[in-house]
């Protein structure tokens, strides 16, 4: 009898010494969904850490979006016409003005507008981002197409109103009602200003008065230079501030000259 019949011999087939077990192959959808979240294999490691870097981030996002209600609810500042209170590259979190309705708001037509302009937010103390009045994030003269700018609410005026004898001199300078091309106020809405521009959006031509519509908006809370990252993968850079850059407020005409309109400038900043 030989060694391999008495069953001396050395093992041999799948179970013979110094072979690894093989893995046994899952089965159905409950099986290879916990193999992927418990393998060890480098490649499916890798793959896991992506989708679960992914699920994190849209877990985020919902959450905010259920907080905001618009989407995105994260917007880039371009510019620098909110200096110093937002700077270029911050992300900028954004809720709907019609979410959570401030008491103080003014109301339009029977509905709240949610947005606290700076004149009645000093009565009340009321501050966003260092300064009365909240910061909005508006469509310019209600155009979806133009970049939408966010800029501070100062006034709530009404349709045929002289708003300009209301806003502040310092800001405005000399400037009159005729010499403004939405002035008396074409209809109700806010005046508003970028902190850090030389005269409101509606003397300079950056849109006339903003209807409660256009706004998508009020700024919450901002995140310094993570607004860089979006802006990289939209491919956009930091436009010149063409409303910092501009001239100052216009002066009134002579007397015997017609009252003069003054130059449109460029959107100061946008999300």
């Amino acid at each position: 009898m030989t060694d391999r019949e008495d069953g001396s011999g050395p093992p041999n087939g799948p179970s013979d010494a110094g072979d690894a077990p093989r893995e046994e192959r899952p089965s159905g959808v409950v099986g290879w969904f916990k193999w992927f979240w418990t393998t060890d294999k480098e490649v499916v490691l890798y793959m896991r850490d992506v989708v679960t870097s992914v699920a994190a981030v849209l877990a985020v996002g919902l959450i905010l979006f259920a907080i905001s209600g618009i989407w995105p609810p994260m917007v880039a500042i371009e510019s620098g016409s909110m200096v110093p209170n937002m700077q270029t590259g911050d992300l900028v979190f954004v809720v709907d003005n019609e979410r959570f309705v401030p008491g103080e708001a003014p109301v339009h037509e029977g509905e709240s507008t949610g947005v606290i302009p700076a004149d009645i937010a000093r009565e009340t103390g009321h501050t966003e981002f260092n300064r009365y009045g909240d910061v909005i994030v508006f469509m310019p003269n209600g155009d979806p197409t133009e970049t939408p700018v966010i800029h501070r609410s100062m006034l709530w005026v009404e349709a045929g109103e002289n708003w300009v004898q209301r806003t502040d001199p310092d800001v405005s300078g000399s400037v009159s009602c005729n010499q403004v091309r939405t002035c008396p106020a074409p209809h109700a809405g806010f005046v508003t200003l970028g902190d850090a521009n030389p005269n409101y959006d509606q003397i300079m031509g950056v849109s006339t008065v903003v209807k409660p519509e256009w706004i998508i908006g009020t700024a919450e809370l901002r995140v310094p230079y993570l607004g860089y990252v979006r802006l990289q993968f939209s491919g956009m850079t930091a436009p010149a501030d063409t409303a910092v850059a501009a001239s100052n407020p216009p002066t009134p005409p002579e007397p015997t000259a017609p009252p003069a309109r003054p130059a449109a400038a460029g959107h100061p900043t946008a999300a």
